[in-house]
């Protein structure tokens, strides 16, 4: 019998904790609370060596549900369309101009935190309307 795994998903990045707070606000996620033994995430980061101070940040579902999301700094930046994207389901269940008005809502919520709107794809015979965004920096995502 298979188990059911979580899974945690991980932003290469140049910021990790500005890219985190960012996903916070477009998910309802918060970030976990510091490590034992320290009152804040400050405290913890002066602990590291300079070279890995703000190296990591992550961000979860308060309801436990949702996967974690993690979020590492690299040093070069990015270049492609990614090969993987998170979609937000900010439409689902709804069809017809009652999703655009979802989609185009969570748009207009999202652009104000740093987010860019793409291309809005139109339903057609096989899939229902989404609109491709980016996030602060340049990480595809769909609101579907």
């Amino acid at each position: 019998m298979v188990s059911i795994k979580k899974v945690q998903i991980t932003f290469d990045c140049a910021d990790p904790e500005r890219v985190a707070r960012f996903w916070c606000e477009v998910l309802g996620y918060v970030v976990p609370p510091p490590p034992k033994g320290f009152a804040t995430w400050e405290d913890y980061e002066r602990t590291l060596p300079p070279e890995r101070q703000g190296a990591g940040f992550a961000c979860m579902d308060p309801s436990g549900e949702g996967p974690r999301l993690y979020f590492q700094r690299v040093p070069e930046g990015k270049v492609v369309k990614n090969r993987v994207h998170l979609d937000v389901r900010v439409g689902t269940g709804l069809v017809g101009e009652e999703r655009l008005a979802a989609l185009e809502a969570e748009c207009a919520r999202l652009i104000p935190l740093g987010a860019v709107r793409g291309t809005l794809l139109l339903a057609d015979e096989y899939n229902e309307s989404c609109l491709n965004m980016q996030d602060i920096e340049g990480n595809e995502f769909c609101l579907d």
